[in-house]
């Protein structure tokens, strides 16, 4: 029986449970039979030997919390913050009390005493928009054969933008088909196996506001036969497979594509329904209460329900965005004033008039890791042909206009919603560097790892840029354990201190700016190798506080109290690896005001990235930023390399 989870806290007991409610499976037959039929290990057929996420030992995380608050505390502030450490962990303190009632979360949980609460402390009691601030972006690669020279005017569609959307479609129902039949190959390292539980939360996954706190709603088997599409703001509920789940050719699909830009542009303007998706920008509060007053209607909740239960949503855009990269990604990061777009659901693909596609995805189900794989089996079988078995005599139902019933209030909140996406939006100061001089091959020739030269590359900018050291966040994968997310490697550390500094320092000679380098290279290879395997410090310091349970509790935690817990998590960097990039790369916003937001993937023969900030915000500059990390990495790989010749 397919099965929707439910993810959230528990209001009165502030435990952490995990819900499951039947829904009907729509295509029994179409499901994993007990055996894959090439012979290959099915999908999850490694998750019994996958093992919990161990809760590391107090001593062990209060040394290492300790060495990564060195490089942005005082003496006078470090002396006064490990004291608080060393007393909430001493033999008897109150650190023992919550990592034993940790331990019993981890009892009780059925995967990990991590999950859910990650996932509703970080994700879905964040009230603040989704825009910008949770969703990610991705562009694709352009086909071989190039976008549109001339796209068509604004307003209107081209013949290869629906060809190209109908064969993502065609290539995400494949996958979404390999997924419900456990045909993906488990992943593995050299460790040992990966979780793969991940791929069960992007096909049907939406996100549910509510108040106080949002819900991820998931099913798996994810087995609808439609998707939701959007073409200047009016949503389709669209079938793209038979009645009992058979596959059609690609050309059905545009066909289905072609008859929605065919219908609204038939559509007087009295007709056109009004842009609900805007309101999915809002503020999760304002969107909860709006969409709950949408649901008292029968129409809007059938509408709703169309919109929740599909697959996926397509996005057709009647413009093209500029050929510049820092203006074309944009239109993927928020569109147009949030307008012809449902930021709720886990990935809505987007596709301009001259074919440039890309992703807008929902954060809280899954890391990028997940759909990244997605996006790369169908990006490198462009053009999409046919699948096997697609029946071209089945005739699929036309599309079916969503209808919305809206009251005079939910109107004004449409209006004020796009207002403040618009301000939102304008604030955003995005850019994209390309850099195609060298790549991972150059990095491993110069023995250094490729993600800690970039790391390092990071650190030493930003310190050329303002003038001091930041608290920096990397996410590590705990894909080694059960149905594991992240861990916070603290990038910034001694080393890296010692080396910006020597490195901008005249009279320090290259060998021992050298010497300090890789120090700091390794010392970030072993921070990578210790949050990967469970042994970070934020996630279990993150256990450990939301353990307590009196006033009384939370006055005496010290640690907790004391300005620099909060200061060593100010992450004016906040960093991603999403490698190679080869077919896709992407972003995300700056996770602070006053900060960046660098999204990285290291292609053998060339780095992208891309740099968001805040405009409102004097000190920083991701234009110039950008100028200061390319001038870095010209630097470091021509000293490295001269150090190797």
């Amino acid at each position: 029986m397919a099965t929707t989870l439910s993810l959230h806290l528990s209001r009165a007991s502030g435990r952490v449970s995990l819900r499951s409610v039947a829904c009907p499976l729509l295509h029994r037959r179409h499901l994993a039979s007990a055996a894959s039929p090439s012979g290959q290990p099915k999908t999850f057929s490694n998750q019994s030997q996958i093992p919990r996420l161990p809760i590391p030992s107090l001593t062990a995380t209060a040394e290492r919390y300790k060495r990564t608050l060195l490089p942005a505390l005082t003496t006078d502030e470090y002396a006064s913050a490990a004291t608080a450490v060393d007393e909430f962990v001493k033999e008897g303190g109150l650190g023992e009390v919550l990592q034993e009632r940790l331990k019993q979360l981890d009892r009780e949980e059925p995967n990990s005493w991590l999950e859910t609460l990650w996932l509703n402390k970080a994700y879905l009691e964040y009230r603040e928009p989704t825009l910008i601030n949770v969703n990610w972006w991705t562009q694709f690669r352009d086909p071989d054969v190039g976008l549109l020279k001339q796209a068509p005017a604004p307003g209107h569609v081209s013949d290869f933008q629906l060809e190209r959307a109908a064969g993502f479609v065609s290539g995400l129902l494949t996958f979404n088909h390999k997924i419900n039949n456990e045909l993906i190959p488990p992943e593995s390292t050299r460790a040992g196996p990966l979780c793969m539980h991940q791929y069960k939360n992007q096909f049907g996954a939406y996100r549910l506001p509510e108040e106080p706190r949002d819900r991820i709603v998931v099913t798996w088997p994810a087995t609808a036969s439609h998707i939701t599409v959007l073409f200047r703001d009016q949503l389709f509920r669209v079938q793209v497979l038979g009645a009992t789940g058979e596959r059609v050719p690609v050309k059905a699909i545009e066909g289905q594509l072609r008859q929605i830009v065919t219908d609204v542009n038939a559509l007087p303007n009295l007709a056109l329904q009004p842009p609900v998706g805007i309101l999915t920008s809002e503020h999760r509060d304002t969107w909860a209460r709006f969409r709950a007053s949408l649901a008292r209607d029968p129409g809007n909740v059938r509408s709703l329900e169309a919109i929740d239960t599909s697959l996926f949503v397509l996005c057709l855009d009647d413009y093209a965005s500029a050929d510049d990269m820092d203006i074309a990604h944009r239109n993927l990061f928020h569109g147009r004033n949030a307008r012809n777009r449902w930021f709720d659901k886990s990935m809505q693909f987007i596709v301009e008039s001259n074919g440039r596609g890309g992703v807008n995805g929902e954060h809280s189900p899954a890391d990028a890791v997940i759909p990244c794989k997605i996006f790369d089996e169908f990006l490198t079988s462009e053009p999409a042909q046919d699948p096997a078995g697609a029946n071209a005599s089945i005739t699929l139902p036309p599309p079916e206009h969503l209808h919305w019933t809206v009251d005079a209030a939910t109107a004004e909140a449409i209006v004020v919603a796009e207002e403040r996406a618009r301000k939102v939006i304008e604030n955003v100061d995005s850019v994209i560097l390309h850099y195609g001089v060298f790549g991972s091959e150059f990095i491993k020739k110069v023995k250094v790892s490729p993600d800690s030269f970039m790391q390092m590359v990071y650190q030493l900018a930003y310190y050329r840029q303002h003038g001091r050291p930041t608290p920096t966040y990397e996410s590590a994968s705990s894909r080694a354990f059960k149905h594991g997310r992240t861990e916070t490697v603290r990038s910034c550390s001694v080393e890296s201190v010692r080396f910006t500094e020597a490195w901008e320092d005249k009279n320090v000679s290259p060998a021992q700016k050298l010497e300090l380098f890789d120090k700091a290279v390794a010392s970030h290879g072993e921070y990578m190798k210790a949050a990967s395997t469970g042994q970070g410090v934020d996630r279990h310091l993150l256990g450990l506080r939301f353990q307590l349970r009196t006033d009384a509790e939370r006055a005496q935690a010290g640690i907790f109290n004391d300005p620099s817990y909060w200061s060593s998590q100010h992450w004016r960097l906040s960093t991603s690896n999403t490698s190679p990039g080869d077919n896709h790369w992407g972003g995300f916003g700056a996770v602070y005001e006053d900060g960046y937001g660098v999204n990285y993937a290291i292609g053998k023969k060339r780095v992208r990235m891309s740099v968001s900030s805040y405009k409102n915000v004097k000190e920083t500059d991701s234009a110039a930023f950008r100028k200061t990390i390319e001038g870095v990495m010209e630097e470091l790989a021509d000293v490295l390399e001269k150090r190797w010749k």
